[in-house]
């Protein structure tokens, strides 16, 4: 692709990248969206490039109907109806402005790019930029890549441009699968990333301290300081932020115009869902690929019992499954150490979309005072692409999510987890998630 970035927060040489900072395409060329060149996992079994059935190809098909009509918007475009018609809220807002993305040119403090996402889909749009850019998971596929012409049309098309965005979307940040990633810089006044200096990938595991450099962050945290809201002030030591400066921010207006975005806020608990849910889906993704490769790579069957299956094929996506294991449970969460409070809506609306048990409890409740969620089991447990793992793979972590919940796996990586905190997990799990295996039924009560 062109850029070296672009939904991807994928920024190799310019910038933060959100997980999008999204479709990453190369400096040098043309935006591409015709099936012309090499594009990982093409093949068998994956057919990565085969018809996609993600939210946004099934809003495109609704779009060639004529069942959707997009509203154009002379200010932002079609964005309002493109977050309207695939049900993301504004208040999931969050602003980076690093020079991500193939339009990096229009991006700086001054012009951050606005970011939106609900549990499948991330949409990204730059002011006065060409195209709205999106991400959008296939429940079978992962990431799907699309752009969106800007320019008002009879007929708007969202085409994939998953030959440029694969360049960066399958990468080590995205466990090597067509994924999206967060990433965190030093950055300069003008959103480029200072040189010399790191970079860091963004999950649920990166302490504060290191996340959101490139990115405005609007909350309180308390104490807690991050790399957000500041730039480099001294090149020969980028690393020496003005973290102080950056903290308990609520008024974005002193930064840019704010009337350019949808929303003058950057949510700091719309961050941090971010950070879980962006890796979150990567694993997913891996662990269907790898379970995949496996079985046919064997040559056995899609279906094949676990019992049929040699050690050796098992333990190739046993090892992607366990971490998803992991990651789902939360095991590897840097603690918070102050409350966290967000200042847009976006807490109470998160919250309010997540199925509830007869006592009232939801895995989408937060805590925001330790941890991220009171209950802390991914609420991505209830995705269509959870639900899409190859049987082998889902029974493995469902075999393990019961281990582990019932107590009979008290191993370290879980220690965390104490014994109410399980048993509330494995009840809220029992009353909401269909398709439980029966040894979750029989041990009810």
């Amino acid at each position: 692709m062109k850029s070296k970035v672009s939904f991807s927060l994928r920024v190799a040489a310019a910038g933060a990248v959100l997980v999008a900072a999204w479709i990453a395409l190369p400096i040098e060329g043309q935006i591409a969206v015709k099936n012309q060149g090499y594009v990982p996992f093409s093949e068998e079994p994956i057919n990565y490039r085969a018809d996609a059935n993600d939210p946004v190809a099934l809003l495109q098909k609704r779009i060639d109907s004529g069942e959707v009509k997009l509203a154009y918007d002379p200010k932002h475009g079609y964005l309002k109806s493109v977050l309207d018609n695939l049900s993301i809220p504004i208040d999931s807002q969050t602003l980076v402005f690093s020079k991500t993305s193939f339009q990096y040119k229009k991006i700086s403090p001054e012009y951050p790019r606005a970011l939106y996402f609900n549990d499948d889909v991330y949409i990204g749009q730059v002011h006065d930029g060409k195209v709205i850019e999106a991400v959008s998971f296939d429940p079978a596929q992962g990431a799907m890549f699309y752009i969106l012409d800007e320019n008002k049309a009879e007929h708007p098309l969202f085409e994939r441009a998953e030959l440029d965005c694969t360049q960066c979307h399958v990468a080590a940040g995205t466990r090597n699968v067509p994924g999206v990633l967060l990433r965190s810089i030093y950055p300069t006044h003008s959103g480029t990333q200072a040189t010399p200096s790191q970079s860091f990938t963004t999950g649920q595991e990166s302490p504060l301290g290191e996340r959101w450099g490139g990115w405005y962050v609007t909350g309180n945290y308390g104490s807690q300081r991050h790399m957000g809201n500041v730039f480099v002030e001294d090149k020969e030591n980028p690393e020496q932020l003005d973290r102080e400066a950056g903290a308990n921010v609520t008024d974005l207006a002193r930064k840019f115009d704010t009337s350019l975005v949808l929303s003058p806020k950057s949510d700091v608990v719309a961050h941090l869902v971010l950070a879980h849910q962006t890796q979150m889906h990567n694993l997913i993704t891996l662990t269907n690929y790898q379970t995949r490769i496996a079985l046919y790579k064997a040559h056995l069957p899609a279906d094949a019992k676990a019992e049929s299956i040699p050690a050796e094929v098992l333990a190739q996506y046993a090892k992607p499954a366990e971490q998803l294991v992991e990651y789902l449970l939360f095991a590897n969460e840097a603690p918070l150490t102050d409350a966290v409070k967000g200042d847009s809506g976006f807490t109470e609306e998160f919250a309010a979309r997540g199925p509830r048990d007869e006592k009232g409890r939801s895995l989408r409740d937060f805590d925001l005072r330790t941890r991220i969620f009171k209950y802390p089991c991914s609420y991505l447990i209830y995705n269509a692409a959870f639900d899409s793992l190859p049987v082998q793979a889902r029974e493995y972590v469902y075999h393990r999510l019961f281990e582990i919940l019932t107590g009979h796996d008290q191993s370290p990586a879980f220690a965390r987890l104490d014994g109410a905190t399980r048993r509330a997990i494995y009840e809220i799990l029992l009353a909401t998630k269909p398709g439980l295996p029966a040894e979750w039924r029989k041990s009810q009560g």
